[in-house]
């Protein structure tokens, strides 16, 4: 039996970059809320000089349990899903900061292409240019909608950069509020040689300050020290952005905030139409508590946004077969491959100093920047070269037809270990109507719940765009003049075994018509008008970027529609 609560204003389901940001806004303005955080409490001091790769990057120390709760999946609806017992393609966080403690810090912002993408694709290609079964759809905002939550993001999080405006870019209303991080000889190397070839480099937006910066909300950070301990690893200086440094202290400052740590929401308490609170489990004593609310807010990781919704009969489960239904609708990943690496017998780096976003990036290969007229593809990758500092357990690149193992592997992995350099492609990833997630009929959680099913796999669409960014990243690293270069231009079917990014999108998608999304532009529930489902889980398809610049600019225009929602009573916020 459930101990009931005492009945709360608004109730968080995760407390990372989104629900600290959302509690930021919502506190401000004098509502009271509740964040419930699964994991455990974090802060700086817990990663004071703890610089240890094994149990970070290799033992995945701040990653979710996977023997209680892990995902499965299957490529085909022939198959037969299984689940990931050990972490691979993609890192699911856990505990306070969520996947804001462990990610890098690359920030880059969608383009407007992005946001009108169904539209604009047909505008320029006609409609014969979208292949059968990709559900390509406009997002139900533009560009210059979301702008300014992009700015309020940056600024809060001092997002670093170039001052000067990149062309290939959407338009900015003001600079980044942090000039960019150093320079480094490789991202000069790259520099030049793109500028060479016509293209448009900039130094990536990074959340790893290049500078100590005070925020509009007053909180004031130190300048990253280049480290190399930023993926998978929290920050000891707080220099990388977190919601921990960040938004957490002002929602905790206001005294309007209430925190409660291993709290593990099963269920979204409602009656069809409207929520009425949540029911969470004490992960450390098995207790369960009913906690009544006005609103709620999912603000959980994709896959959990749409389990949770899935398992509590919340929205309209998705058909793939019948084409109906949007809760699991229009899974997408990222398309990666066709890297280009050098090793250069006559010129050495410092890649053990690094940071999470110290790198460039050309745009003119992402998006609709370039004419796809004659290519069996629609949008692109970004290309870039990072320097996130070479970790000595994890880094041993060798040049082709090296063993894998034995003495003459030891000697080019000590010859190469700062002379080698990678121009990688990241590419978006086009929704299909066969990929999609659903709840597993076998397989269960640590409390008796169904799992989240993943079913996906690359098209040919996909093979196609990877073949033609590996040209484009093999002729940026030829320019650069190495010894010796090798680059693979063919893509696979999908594995989720090697790791590839925990860039995962949709399910809980948004736009302007309910038939085909699950969410408004504020990502307010169509079926729930006090439910709202914010993150990455809205984004209809994924781009050729991080998603994190887009998930902090929604979380911003959510809490908008969340007061805006509280201060007229009822109905959808408009």
């Amino acid at each position: 039996m459930a101990t009931k609560m005492p009945k709360v204003p608004v109730v968080i389901v995760g407390m990372g970059w989104i629900g600290g940001i959302i509690a930021a806004e919502l506190t401000k303005q004098g509502i009271k809320v509740l964040g419930l955080e699964r994991g455990k409490p974090r802060g700086t001091k817990d990663y004071y000089m703890v610089h240890d790769e094994l149990r970070y990057a290799q033992r995945y120390d701040l990653m979710q349990d996977l023997s209680k709760e892990t995902i499965t999946f299957r490529n085909t609806e022939k198959l037969t899903a299984v689940p990931m017992r050990q972490y691979g393609s993609f890192l699911l966080g856990e505990g306070l900061g969520g996947a804001g403690i462990h990610w890098n810090g690359q920030t880059l912002r969608f383009l407007p292409y992005d946001f009108e993408i169904y539209s604009k694709t047909v505008e320029r290609y006609g409609k014969k240019k979208i292949p059968d079964g990709m559900l390509i759809q406009d997002w139900g905002i533009t560009y210059d909608q979301i702008e300014p939550y992009f700015d309020k993001f940056e600024k809060m999080a001092g997002i670093s950069g170039d001052q000067e405006q990149n062309p290939l870019v959407g338009k900015r209303s003001a600079p980044f509020p942090t000039k960019p991080m150093v320079k480094t000889p490789a991202l000069k190397l790259f520099e030049d040689a793109s500028k060479k070839l016509g293209y448009h480099p900039y130094m990536m937006p990074s959340a790893n300050l290049s500078e100590q910066y005070t925020n509009p909300d007053g909180i004031t950070r130190a300048a990253c020290q280049y480290c190399g301990y930023c993926e998978r690893f929290g920050c000891e200086y707080g220099a990388k952005a977190d919601p921990v440094v960040t938004v957490l202290p002002i929602a905790e400052k206001s005294g309007n905030l209430e925190l409660r740590s291993y709290s593990n929401v099963t269920r979204i308490i409602h009656d069809g139409k409207k929520a009425s609170g949540v029911v969470y489990v004490n992960t450390v004593t098995g207790e369960e508590f009913e906690q009544p609310a006005d609103v709620v807010i999912m603000a959980s990781y994709v896959f959990n946004n749409v389990r949770l919704l899935l398992t509590s009969k919340l929205g309209k489960p998705y058909d793939p077969a019948a084409g109906t239904g949007v809760i699991g609708k229009n899974y997408a990943y990222q398309t990666n491959g066709g890297a280009a690496t050098g090793f250069f017998d006559d010129k050495q780096f410092n890649l053990y100093a690094g940071a999470g976003s110290l790198g460039m990036e050309i745009p003119d290969f992402n998006g609709d920047n370039f004419d796809h007229s004659n290519l069996n593809f629609i949008h692109g990758a970004g290309i870039r070269i990072s320097q996130t500092g070479q970790r000595p357990i994890a880094t041993n690149s060798v040049p082709a037809g090296t063993p894998s193992w034995g003495k003459e592997f030891k000697k080019n992995s000590l010859k190469y270990a700062y002379s080698v350099l990678s121009v990688s492609p990241q590419g978006s990833s086009m929704p299909w109507r066969h990929h999609y997630l659903d709840l597993d009929p076998t397989y269960k959680d640590a409390y008796g719940l169904p799992l989240i099913r993943i079913t996906f796999d690359f098209e040919d669409q996909d093979r196609e765009m990877i073949k033609f960014v590996s040209a484009k990243s093999a002729e940026i690293m030829k320019e650069m003049k190495p010894t010796t270069m090798g680059s693979n231009d063919q893509l696979g079917p999908y594995n989720i075994v090697p790791y590839q990014s925990t860039h995962n999108t949709g399910g809980v998608i948004m736009g302007a018509d309910p038939s085909t999304s699950a969410v408004n532009s504020y990502l307010q529930m169509w079926d729930a008008e006090n439910v709202f489902v914010v993150g990455a889980s809205a984004f209809p398809h994924n781009s050729g970027y991080n998603p994190t610049a887009v998930v902090g600019a929604l979380s911003y225009r959510a809490a908008e529609g969340i007061a805006k929602y509280i201060k007229q009573g009822s109905g959808m916020v408009v």
